[in-house]
């Protein structure tokens, strides 16, 4: 199966009202906003989207919105973040039906499988449905390392076509294509390795922060791509100090906050998260003045 996925895919935010309840709406406007900054793609769903703090009628509901708002102007792909892997090939049932473009398998969650559980998991899902597949590795995470060999064996499933590589470890990158360069496309999955990844021959980068600066994600992909490594590097520095914070335990706090700072969205999450305090906050807020003060000419 061949897909053209790409570039920038920001790991999009579900925006919620001050009670917490789904704001589509406000989860539209950030779709669109993004599609109009030259993103690649959107991830709904995944650790930023809150994916395990919907109910399985809103999850539906989000994905429904976001092709709504994307229209086909760039691929929409859900994660998959699921307790069992019937409930997980049922909802990839339900995104086929929707119209997405393809999906992004997590291992299940809350029992952490082991290689072979996590690799049958990972199967179900994509035996559900007829969807591109991009497997989720993010062994920090969520606990479970699907290590080189496994993703090159879960890409004989026809339709697992990409890997979102999440270990912090740029040298997997050379290790999946020293195995098979053809079993897998890889898209960099941690922000603050994300040149690194992308130099060394990830197609994309799925991004956290790419939220809060897409213009700037996206051109340090196009730089990458142009051989422009300086420049590229020039910007990824100057991004850096907030781009650490994808690796935070509290992440999809942070971002969401960065988010409102430069009134791309809320930073309302839905508890057991709660919106930062004290030292925390000013930590964020500290880097996004510096950062937005610095913001480099693109």
């Amino acid at each position: 199966m061949q897909v053209e996925w790409r570039g920038i895919y920001p790991a999009v935010s579900t925006q919620f009202k001050s009670d917490f309840s789904l704001d589509v709406e406000a989860t539209q406007r950030v779709v669109d906003a993004l599609v109009k900054d030259g993103v690649h793609g959107l991830v709904m769903l995944g650790t930023v989207g809150e994916n395990t703090s919907l109910s399985a009628d809103e999850k539906r509901t989000v994905v429904r919105a976001a092709r709504e708002a994307a229209g086909d102007r760039v691929p929409v792909i859900s994660g998959v973040a699921e307790y069992t892997t019937q409930l997980a090939a049922a909802y990839a049932r339900d995104c086929e039906g929707i119209g997405l473009d393809g999906l992004m398998a997590l291992p299940p969650m809350v029992y952490k499988g082991d290689p072979r559980e996590t690799a049958s998991h990972i199967r179900g899902v994509a035996e559900a449905t007829s969807l591109p597949v991009m497997i989720y590795n993010n062994p920090v995470a969520y606990g479970t390392d699907i290590q080189p060999e496994g993703l090159i064996e879960l890409s004989r499933v026809p339709n697992i076509v990409a890997v979102k590589e999440s270990s912090e470890d740029p040298r997997r990158i050379t290790d999946l294509y020293n195995l098979d360069r053809d079993a897998l496309y890889v898209m960099a999955g941690v922000d603050d390795v994300a040149l690194e990844c992308m130099v060394l021959g990830a197609r994309g980068w799925v991004s956290g922060f790419a939220n809060v600066f897409p213009a700037e994600s996206v051109r340090i992909y196009e730089c990458v791509q142009r051989g422009e490594v300086a420049k590229a590097l020039e910007i990824y520095r100057w991004m850096m100090p907030a781009l650490h914070m994808d690796t935070h335990p509290k992440l999809v706090q942070m971002i969401k906050l960065c988010e409102q700072l430069v009134g791309r969205g809320s930073e309302t999450v839905r508890p057991p998260r709660l919106m930062l305090e004290g030292a925390e906050r000013e930590w964020v807020t500290g880097i996004m003045e510096t950062a937005l003060a610095d913001r480099p000419e693109l």
